[in-house]
């Protein structure tokens, strides 16, 4: 009854907001085709000046009330053709025929930097994502340029809901500042920086600020590539510039939109390991190898399974997942005004136990002209999001964690720890037991005004604000191993961020005459950003109980954190685009950045480009060429920033320390950073030139780039000595100190292929994508040839190699009987890894005989094919990355061998005395891991990413209720992985963190692949 109700209330407002109401009026009657002559079902029909409309039907036939008085406007639009007017001057007496031709993509408006423009007019490098990809059911909105732009590698760190993605369009330009691009939603410039929802309590994957935007209020995304369209962005536009504009309002309709949709997901595949009688049969070979013996532990509550399958922790812990949206949308509209309201709940359980993401969001995009000069522009989203983070240890304690053990013990209660030598921790004990939740809330608006001064002549001022706060809970029960030792450990963190943002620009947008077309934009911006956050954390508690919410119940006292830290940036801005005739297009533009991140005197950079285009396809001597519709060069040149490192790294900071002074305990203060006033801008300049082609009337469009990358002046990280006595006390680890050192190259080419194959009753098209890019760092520094972050990890970062590449051992088959023991481990016996001696000295050693191997892919590639018939529409996406390497550390862990923690299935075909042919090692209770190219694999992969079959019911059912579109759909997310790669998904990287440590996988929470059935319902 509640559910008949509510669908008469829709009803009855969807009618009442369109005025489609009909007693006893006249109709106009009429059939909308494609210039085939085929009907154009769904096609929209307007009384223009009213808020009457209908859509066409299966077949392209409509009928709408007439107006009370002629003449009158009928508008007719479809996507992918172009708008037509119609004059009725008085009621026909048959049906009225429209056809509709094609719409010319060049006059398609794109998005750019503080403006607008047409694509015919563009000189610089700029893509779209395309409506097909838009449509993908994803937590944030830049895994939707995974695939469908050409040069932007999109990898999702973490497989945890709502957890991180990373973005680097035409390869990695930093090495230790930031480099993912930047992110303009609605006119407001944010950089995703995930410590804005990190309080830096709970331990796990950050959760992606970007996920508190909802992928259905996006109506396009835009990603400028190239110096000319990301320089107008000067010191954020380095990494590229992706542009987020969400839906608004219509002046011509009302309409009411409801979408949504329920699936599962599960993890793409899992990685065979030993069960119980495996693993103890290799855990008494390791012994017997290392000249000991092995005994079952004395242990009381449960017993150990020896001989049997024992526990499967990864079956246990996995489990099939929900995953849900709803959004509900209205836009309405007049011809002052323009109105959406939406909102949306989303809900995604994590393949793991006890991980989830849950969001709502609400937005307003006001259009509204208060008169003929002056118009008035809001957008404003609220949002609240909530995660459950899975712990960083999980994954790597599924894997290494013994099958013997079980996960309860006799009374019903979880085992605790392993019993055996590597104590891990019980991993489903954590799962559930553990608290480590992070909530959100985000408000991001702005409001501006827009006065006409002159024809052409435009002032806007914009005032925006993103307010961010995070809180985390974080609580390890005393029945966990985690908490166990502290009798429970409760932590409470919070951090709050207020940005702010006045942008004032003056534009100028004129056709002078019929040939000569200026189009111009001056402005000032000025940004701030304040953060302010705190810790506190109590330990000792008598009861679980209360969890994170009673911290003063705590008998052990740890000294609460707090931090507070600014930064502002103001900009001069200003560019000019003059098309002359059609055929000759430049632009020129200027930015001036101050930053209070830099040290005196080096605050300030310029960032100038230049670019030009010629349209040869309007030249009079091209017209015989009657197959190309479109034939562009385009070349252009710039400089770009980065600013993207910690404030205050120009100033000498000051840190807490303890002194003891006669037996008593003292405060101060020294210290603990060395202050370098010369830090300046890390700059990129950038060249590309490229080629835009149409042909068969644009059926078959082509656009080619080729670029080139060098940044210079890299914000670099460089060790303070210790003999310096200067040291990060809190973390332990040597002070650093940020320079202006180094420089790192980009250089490759891009294609985009978008091909309809077939127009009419059944339509195919086709959009292909291609990019290549290579890396290289070109300088690290006077005398420095390398940087290795971490001594026992397998990332460096060398000169003349790219950005996260591996230094590793090349392993040469195993030592026999008799083989020299070239090997860096202690035991030398047959059966254990023989090294390649590099340097010929007869030893292995880190210094002489390790290689540097190359990471990055060769390239990357997309393939789109839509299809529609009737009422019936089928997508099918696929996405490939090809010839990329990855670390896997999670085999390296399993192929150790030890016998203290479980293995890898290919443990079984290990070296024995019976069995010589084989390239696996002996098992030796020899715990350390040597880094090696044998764990160096090939990431390549092939997967289909998206599949999506729908269905649009016909109109003639549906008008009676009132129901203006249906659709239900069903669809499929990493459906098939085609890969040689070993580990749980090519598709990793280590959480996140540096470039120069890209590529390990390493105890990542698995990606998943997903089915969802859904609808989208339009009054």
């Amino acid at each position: 009854m509640i559910i008949k109700n509510l669908r008469l209330i829709l009803l009855l407002g969807a009618l009442a907001l369109t005025g489609t109401w009909v007693q006893g009026q006249d109709v106009i009657s009429g059939i909308v085709k494609d210039e085939t002559g085929q009907g154009l079902p769904g096609a929209t029909v307007v009384e223009k000046g009213s808020s009457k409309y209908v859509q066409t039907d299966l077949d392209g036939k409509f009928s709408i009330p007439a107006a009370k008085e002629f003449p009158f406007t009928i508008q007719v639009n479809i996507t992918g053709f172009q708008q037509q007017e119609i004059e009725i001057y008085e009621l026909p007496t048959e049906l009225v025929e429209i056809v509709l031709k094609t719409a010319n993509l060049l006059d398609e408006v794109v998005v750019i930097g503080y403006g607008e423009q047409k694509r015919k007019d563009i000189t610089g490098s700029i893509a779209s994502v395309p409506l097909e990809i838009k449509s993908q059911p994803v937590a944030s909105v830049e895994r939707l340029l995974q695939g469908s732009v050409a040069g932007a590698v999109v990898t999702q760190t973490s497989g945890q809901p709502g957890g991180g993605v990373s973005v680097q369009i035409r390869g990695n330009n930093s090495i230790t500042a930031g480099s993912d691009p930047l992110y303009v939603i609605d006119g407001f410039p944010i950089n995703n920086d995930y410590s804005l929802a990190d309080a830096g309590v709970t331990d796990g994957s950050k959760i992606n600020p970007l996920s508190s935007l909802s992928t259905a209020d996006v109506e396009s995304i835009d990603v400028l590539k190239d110096a000319s369209a990301t320089a107008i962005y000067g010191s954020r536009g380095a990494n590229g510039v992706v542009i987020i504009t969400t839906k608004s309002g219509s002046k011509d309709k009302s309409s009411i939109h409801y979408d949504a949709f329920y699936g599962t997901q599960e993890v793409i595949r899992t990685i065979p390991l030993l069960n119980a009688g495996q693993w103890w049969a290799l855990r008494k070979d390791a012994a017997a190898n290392s000249g000991k013996t092995v005994s079952i532990p004395n242990i009381s509550g449960y017993s150990l399974d020896t001989t049997g399958v024992g526990t499967d922790w990864q079956d246990a812990a996995f489990r099939k997942a929900s995953q849900q949206s709803h959004n509900l949308s209205i836009l309405s509209g007049s011809e002052k005004t323009r109105l959406a309201v939406s909102g949306n709940y989303f809900k995604q359980n994590g393949i793991l136990q006890n991980t989830d993401f849950r969001r709502y969001s609400a937005r307003v995009n006001l259009d509204h002209n208060y008169n003929d000069r002056f118009r008035i522009f809001a957008s404003l989203n609220a949002s609240n999001t909530k995660a459950n983070v899975a712990p960083n240890a999980i994954v790597g304690n599924l894997l290494q964690t013994p099958p013997a053990l079980p996960i309860y013990q006799d009374n019903g209660s979880f085992v605790v720890n392993s019993p055996f030598e590597s104590a891990l921790q019980n991993p489903i004990n954590s799962l559930y037991n553990q608290l480590n939740e992070t909530i959100t809330n985000r408000f991001l608006g702005n409001i501006s005004g827009e006065y006409t001064i002159a024809d052409g002549l435009k002032a806007k001022v914009l005032i925006g604000a993103d307010v961010v706060g995070n809180k985390q809970n974080r609580y390890l029960p005393s029945t966990t191993a985690e908490g166990q030792a502290l009798s429970g450990n409760a932590l409470v963190g919070s951090i709050f961020t207020n940005n702010w943002l006045n942008e004032n620009t003056l534009s100028y947008d004129k056709d002078i005459n019929d040939k000569n077309r200026i189009n111009a934009v001056v402005g000032f911006t000025a940004q701030k950003s304040q953060s302010k956050g705190a810790i506190a954390e109590a330990a000792g508690f008598a009861t679980d109980a209360f969890e994170y919410n009673n911290l003063a119940t705590g008998i052990t006292n740890i000294a609460p954190r707090s931090l507070a830290s600014a930064w502002s940036l103001a900009s001069y801005l200003g560019r000019i685009n003059y098309i002359f005739d059609d055929r000759y297009l430049f632009t020129f533009t200027l930015r001036a950045d101050g930053s209070s991140r830099f040290g005196e005197g080096n605050k300030w950079g310029y960032f100038p480009s230049a670019a030009f285009g010629w349209n040869l396809n309007n030249e009079k001597f091209f017209q015989q060429f009657k197959k190309i519709s479109l034939l562009k060069l385009r070349v252009s040149a710039g400089s770009t920033g980065n600013q993207s490192i910690p404030p205050y790294q120009s100033l000498s900071q000051l840190a807490y320390f303890r002194y003891n002074f006669s037996n008593t305990t003292i405060s101060g203060y020294a210290p603990n950073t060395v202050p370098n006033p010369n830090l300046g801008w890390e700059k990129t300049f950038q060249v590309d030139a490229g080629i835009d082609l149409g042909l068969f009337k644009n059926r078959i469009s082509i656009i080619a780039d080729y670029y080139y990358k060098r940044t210079t002046d890299l914000l670099l990280t460089r060790t303070v000595a210790g003999t310096s006595g200067l040291s990060d006390f809190y973390n332990g680890q040597a002070s650093v100190v940020y320079q202006n050192i180094g420089e790192v190259s980009n250089q490759g080419i891009e294609l985009y292929v978008n091909s309809q194959n077939t127009t009419g009753a059944f339509k195919w098209n086709t959009i292909f994508i291609f990019a290549k890019n290579t890396n290289k760092i070109l300088n690290l520094g006077e005398n420095v040839n390398q940087i290795i972050p971490v001594i026992s990890a397998p990332s460096i970062a060398k000169v003349g190699s790219p950005l996260g590449s591996f230094i590793v051992y090349k392993t040469d088959g195993i030592i026999q009987q008799g083989d020299a023991a070239l090997t860096p481990q202690q035991n030398k016996s047959p059966g254990g890894q023989k090294y390649k001696d590099i340097n010929g000295d007869g030893v292995i050693t880190q210094a002489g005989d390790r290689v540097v191997i190359d990471n990055q892919p060769g390239f990357t590639t997309g393939l789109t094919n839509t299809f529609n018939y009737k009422g019936f529409d089928l997508t099918v996406f696929f996405q490939a990355s090809i010839g990329g390497k990855l670390y896997n550390a999670n085999r390296a862990n399993l192929e150790l061998g030890t016998g203290y923690v479980n293995a890898s299935q290919v443990m079984l075909d290990r070296w024995t005395p019976a069995n010589t042919n084989t390239d696996v090692k002996a098992a030796f209770q020899d715990p350390a891991i040597t880094i090696s190219d044998r764990f160096i694999e090939d990431a390549t992969y092939y997967r289909l990413k998206n599949l999506s079959f729908g269905y649009n019911l016909p109109k003639s059912l549906l008008s009676k209720a009132g129901i203006d579109g249906l659709r239900i759909y069903f669809s499929a997310q990493n459906l098939v992985t085609w890969t040689d790669y070993t580990g749980y998904d090519p598709e990793v990287s280590l959480n996140g963190q540096s470039l120069i440590n890209k590529g390990v996988d390493q105890g990542v929470y698995p990606n998943n692949k997903s089915y969802q059935v859904g609808l989208s319902l339009s009054f």
